[in-house]
């Protein structure tokens, strides 16, 4: 006699660990892509162009306009390495009934573009131009709390009580990053506010994503959604973003065609790579364990992310990002040691 009940117990926990593995995955590759998104500032043809723009507009909009033309280029090859992955599973007729079907899910992988792309990447970019890698990776750690939050209102997945006490550790972490930078720079005299801006901006629209991503991925394939929602992205920048900022006199296209060198070219490829993957482990995790924990397991991509940028550029950071992280790092832990007896039931 079958015991059902045992099978269905062993095929949960699967679903459960198959869940953490992907979001595991997502934290490792997600750590190593602030390695090329800090190099790039570095190399032609963005070293030149931010002289430029700096030179008539200032420093804080020459980070911006130059910060467009990277995230445009990182969706430029991510799609790539999208159309690879999914050419390898045989999803191209999948991907075209998924963007036909615009209503039931292409239209959540549409939204989740303009939160992923034109705002936490965004953000992401700018805050590593401004202060650095390690700095841009911690601060997006407060994104599983929105995630969690907005997973809670629109779809009534239960955050349990452990669930809560990691979100709390996180906001407390959170709070020391920010609020600890401001404080040092405001006794030296400056603020960079447009690095913590940028910061704020990935926290914000990474926690949004998810939930909105969530949505799509009820009815639709992660691997498909995922392409589509970069597809979104890459034309977001190219019909809309890049096209205004050249009508307002920017030079994004002149140096857009200046990318073609080897260390470029190649950092841009690592990034494409790396975050590609990443974003399709982080997708895959979300129908498995839900986004709140799905984003809580891949935050430990802070500290994969701040050994990389020390390893790689001596970059080690002040205190208080440490420390925040850190608290971040643990409130994620917290998530994670979750009974899955807990997630048997992900929604109200």
């Amino acid at each position: 006699m079958v015991d059902l009940q045992a099978l269905r117990q062993a095929e949960h926990g699967r679903r459960i660990r198959f869940g953490y593995m992907w979001a595991l995955f997502c934290a490792v590759l997600w750590g190593l892509w602030y390695i090329p998104g800090t190099v790039v500032w570095g190399l032609a043809p963005f070293v030149e162009m931010y002289t430029e723009v700096a030179s008539t507009s200032g420093d804080s909009m020459a980070l911006i306009v130059t910060a467009v033309l990277i995230t445009a280029l990182n969706a430029v090859t991510v799609v790539l390495a999208l159309f690879v992955w999914n050419g390898v599973l045989g999803n191209y007729g999948e991907m075209i009934r998924t963007a036909k079907s615009f209503h039931p899910c292409s239209k959540w992988f549409l939204f989740a573009s303009v939160f992923g792309g034109p705002v936490a990447i965004l953000g992401s970019f700018m805050a590593m131009g401004f202060v650095g890698g390690a700095f841009a990776a911690v601060a997006a750690l407060l994104y599983p709390v929105i995630g969690a939050a907005l997973a809670n209102v629109w779809h009534g997945e239960k955050i349990s009580k452990r669930a809560a006490m990691g979100i709390i550790v996180i906001i407390a972490g959170g709070i020391t990053i920010f609020g600890g930078g401001v404080i040092t720079e405001l006794q030296a005299g400056s603020v960079g506010w447009i690095g913590y801006l940028g910061g704020l901006m990935a926290a914000t629209g990474w926690g949004i994503e998810g939930a909105v991503a969530d949505k799509g991925l009820d009815v639709a394939n992660a691997d498909v959604g995922l392409h589509l929602r970069f597809i979104a992205e890459l034309a977001i920048w190219i019909i809309i973003a890049l096209p205004l900022l050249a009508i307002m006199g920017y030079p994004v296209f002149t140096y857009a065609f200046q990318v073609f060198q080897p260390w470029t070219i190649l950092m841009f490829v690592f990034a494409g790579i790396t975050f590609g993957f990443c974003y399709v482990s982080w997708y895959k995790s979300f129908p498995l364990i839900g986004v709140g924990r799905g984003q809580g397991i891949a935050n430990l991509y802070g500290m994969f992310a701040v050994i990389s940028t020390i390893l790689f550029f001596g970059d080690v950071p002040q205190w208080t990002v440490l420390v925040g992280g850190a608290l971040c790092i643990v409130g994620s832990f917290i998530m994670f040691s979750e009974e899955s007896l807990e997630l048997e039931t992900l929604r109200n």
